[in-house]
């Protein structure tokens, strides 16, 4: 079985924030799916959505976990709110939900230093209605591919990338 860890879960709840922390305190490499579309389509995700559809962005998911499961190991990978419908997340590490309310993940960003920033790379949740819908579409399924499920709310991210290595290294095992 792959080493990596496999970070999944709504957009918004603080998958690239922990992603980056678990990074530096750990000392392993981190990588982003969304980067990596992004660098590989040489365009913005929303330019990709608006251009190509949702279609055409889920195959160039598809294709970032080929290149995954062939290609990395030993790494923490922050994934984009779909990519837990890959056909091979599995095969790629242990996957990792970091869970939380909507209402929880609304305020996380709309509290953040950079909030502006913060919802407008998630379009979305300028329309509040689709995105709980969304939520709650992906709510079960998120659970239902997790082989680990890490409570978001009430804790803070040291105790959260503890909690993350704890149970992650022992899963792997």
């Amino acid at each position: 079985m792959k080493k990596n860890i496999i970070l999944i879960g709504f957009m918004g709840v603080g998958k690239g924030t922990t992603a980056r922390a678990y990074a530096e305190k750990y000392g392993c490499f981190n990588i982003d799916t969304d980067d990596l579309i992004e660098s590989k389509d040489n365009r913005k995700i929303k330019t990709i959505f608006e251009k190509e559809g949702e279609k055409y962005f889920r195959a160039l998911e598809q294709e970032c976990a080929d290149w995954i499961e062939k290609s990395v190991d030993n790494t923490l990978i922050s994934c984009g709110g779909g990519f837990y419908n890959v056909n091979n997340l599995k095969k790629l590490g242990t996957i990792v939900l970091l869970d939380a309310s909507y209402d929880w993940i609304y305020n996380r960003l709309s509290t953040a230093k950079n909030s502006k920033a913060k919802l407008k790379k998630r379009p979305l949740f300028s329309e509040p209605k689709k995105a709980k819908k969304l939520y709650k579409e992906r709510e079960k399924a998120y659970k239902k591919v997790a082989d680990i499920i890490i409570d978001m709310e009430n804790k803070d991210l040291k105790s959260v990338i503890k909690e993350i290595h704890k149970k992650a290294i022992i899963y792997s095992k």
